[in-house]
This record gives structure tokens, C-alpha cells and sequence, in this order.
């Protein structure tokens, strides 16, 4: 079929376009692929963020537990959030936080080594919000009902 492509350029445009970020970063915590959806989530073109560390979306408070997590993957091979749901605030370019989630896939060599870490990121700010003023209007609502 003329419109067939290899399945290589049908991830390639599926990630492209996905509006969740798509980000890997090496054995090292160097990003190495950065979609168009994680350039408007964190406010950097991929250029800008490509080889860069990722620090440039971790908050420095939170660095240090983030980088003892991330080398204890890449020498085990192995994380619970390959499977489960991973909740992180994140820095965008202008310094402001998001609240994210996302899932990760541990990206291993033929020789079983970690190459590094593919994340699939969303931006949960909004709903995060949401619920933390409900828990507050909730917390006034038992307050009052108790005085």
C-alpha cells in the first residue's frame, strides 16, 4: 500500500503529537527524546531540553531523593512505577510547579542493561487543585458542624 509506513515512523508520529509529554532520559538523567507535548507542559523546545539533565523539571528541593531513586533503577532494573502511577510536582521553564502523574517504561538493552527511562507525563495541576480546595470546604463544613 502507498500510505503504509514502518511501524519505526508510526510510533515516531505518535509520540510527535501525543498532548502528554513523552520523555526519555538515559542511564545517566540525560534527556535524550522530549515531544511536543512536554515542550508545552514545561514551557522548552526540545532543542533547549535535549541533552540536558532532568533536572531542569525536578524541583532542587526534592533533587536529591529523585537522583537516589532514579540510579538505585538503573543498577537494579526494576521500579514499582514501571507498573504503577507516579504522582511529582515539576518545574516548568519559568520556575512555576505543576502537579503531575505519569508511568514509565524501564528501556533495557539486548544485554539486559538500563539504557534508561521512557515517562508519559500529564498535567494534573487543575484537578489537584480541584481537590484540595474540596478537601478544605469539607474540613470548614466538619468545623462548623461541630461548633
Amino acid at each position: 500500500m502507498a500510505d503504509c509506513i514502518s511501524m519505526k515512523e508510526l510510533c515516531s508520529k505518535i509520540i510527535k503529537e501525543l498532548n502528554d509529554a513523552v520523555i526519555f532520559s538515559d542511564n545517566k538523567g540525560i534527556i535524550r527524546l522530549w515531544n511536543s507535548g512536554a515542550e508545552r507542559m514545561f514551557g522548552r523546545a526540545a532543542d533547549e531540553a535535549v541533552g540536558q539533565s532532568l533536572d531542569i523539571i525536578i524541583p532542587e528541593k526534592l533533587r536529591q531523593r529523585h537522583w537516589d531513586g532514579y540510579f538505585g533503577v538503573m543498577e537494579r532494573g526494576e521500579s514499582r512505577y514501571n507498573v504503577e502511577l507516579l504522582s511529582a510536582p515539576a518545574l516548568r521553564s519559568d520556575g512555576s510547579r505543576i502537579s503531575t502523574e505519569f508511568s514509565m517504561a524501564l528501556v533495557k538493552g539486548d544485554d539486559g542493561k538500563m539504557l534508561g527511562v521512557a515517562a508519559v507525563i500529564r498535567d494534573v495541576t487543575a484537578r489537584w487543585q480541584r481537590e484540595k480546595e474540596l478537601k478544605e470546604r469539607i474540613g470548614e463544613l466538619e468545623a462548623d458542624r461541630r461548633a
